[in-house]
């Protein structure tokens, strides 16, 4: 009876219907016999989506400041003021790091940085007045700019932004993100005011009015449960649904740091960071670009590739990934031998889908205009 319900499951998910969390949470909890056809089925509807292609961008990481009013008990990238490690970057090493990646071959900017720290120390608040900004968002807003005059197309993660501050970043960004993270209420969360659930969705539901090309997704290992995972990945889907806006998924598997003295879970394995992947590719269908860090799974490439995965990220030559520093970047062409390896194409592209390029209202004109640009100079990476 078992496998009668998981074929009628996966037979619909193949014709294109969209499984309910009911459905989805049958295939996440299912026996692990039932992980090789969960995995066959996954990994057809990706091809049928995106033709055996894989992408990836040359990024340029920017941590534009690790301070953080948030207290996430995963975390390893925040710091207080004073503390070790904290840095706050002048505009000056902007600007250094950004005509160094242009040089290297770089396309996209990715900007990362804690949520609002000058609302927690006001010491924060006179360094942005000696940057010669007000605000976190003006901070963000100057290197964007210098970016797009260094050659390079900007990807913004600010956090929990206003709908005023999504549409002031948005003539300045090919795309921009916020990882969902979950939908619920989780304890990791205790003393996080941008990480309640209604705080992240209104501002995805935001980005999508405003008509930003976003991505989001989950982090999987902070406690939550199976069904807390399906939920969240439906509601990403019927978000899209209704604005068009979510470029891609990042499922993120929590990796816990050497500095964290309690961490909130151990992370998931790679056999259930594989079936979640499959059962993301089954729920959000074949046309979602669906990713998973590589740096993160270093081992598991060529499991996720099988489980539907279709999109590695930004990944860089130039800088660690200063959210998870102990894990480094793999190099492109290691990418593409595993890839070769599962019968699939590795190929280059913007920071912006390009299915983002043609669709109006998603891009302004001059931001278009730099990725035509971008594309051309570098062999059609579009």
């Amino acid at each position: 009876m078992a496998v009668l319900e998981l074929t009628g499951i996966l037979d619909r998910a193949l014709q294109g219907e969209p499984l309910s969390p009911e459905e989805g949470l049958r295939l996440a909890q299912g026996p692990p016999e039932e992980l090789p056809a969960l995995l066959e089925a996954a990994a057809e509807l990706r091809d049928r989506g995106h033709a055996r292609r894989v992408r990836f961008s040359r990024s340029l990481f920017l941590p534009l400041t690790n301070l953080c009013r948030n207290r996430c008990a995963y975390c390893g990238f925040r710091r207080e003021p004073g503390q070790p490690g904290q840095h706050t970057m002048t505009f000056e090493e902007v600007r250094r790091d950004c005509r160094r990646a242009f040089r290297a071959g770089c396309t996209e900017a990715l900007f990362c940085l804690g949520d609002r720290p000058e609302s927690r120390w006001p010491s924060h608040l006179e360094t942005l007045r000696r940057l010669g900004v007000d605000s976190t968002a003006e901070q963000v807003a100057a290197a964007c700019r210098i970016a797009l005059e260094e050659g390079l197309l900007p990807h913004t993660n600010a956090g929990a932004l206003t709908r005023e501050e999504l549409a002031r970043l948005k003539p300045l960004n090919a795309s921009m993100g916020l990882m969902l993270e979950s939908a619920s209420p989780l304890p990791a969360h205790d003393g996080c005011p941008d990480k309640a659930p209604q705080v992240r969705l209104r501002v995805l539901r935001e980005a999508g009015e405003l008509r930003i090309p976003f991505t989001s997704g989950l982090l999987l290992g902070i406690g939550e449960t199976p069904r807390q995972r399906v939920e969240a990945l439906a509601i990403l889907r019927d978000l899209h649904r209704e604005f068009g806006h979510i470029q891609e998924v990042i499922l993120q598997n929590f990796r816990p740091d050497k500095s964290l003295p309690h961490p909130p879970g151990v992370g998931p394995g790679l056999e259930e960071m594989a079936r979640t992947m499959a059962v993301a590719r089954l729920m959000l269908g074949a046309a979602f670009n669906l990713q998973a860090p590589p740096n993160l799974n270093p081992q598991g490439l060529g499991l996720l590739l099988r489980a539907g995965l279709n999109d590695f990220g930004g990944v860089s030559s130039l800088t660690p990934d200063h959210i998870n520093p102990e894990a480094p970047w793999p190099q492109v062409g290691d990418l593409a031998r595993v890839c070769a390896e599962e019968g699939l194409h590795l190929v280059e592209r913007l920071p912006v889908h390009p299915k983002f390029l043609d669709r109006p209202g998603f891009l302004v004109p001059e931001i278009r205009r730099r990725a035509e640009e971008i594309s051309f100079r570098t062999g059609g990476t579009r």
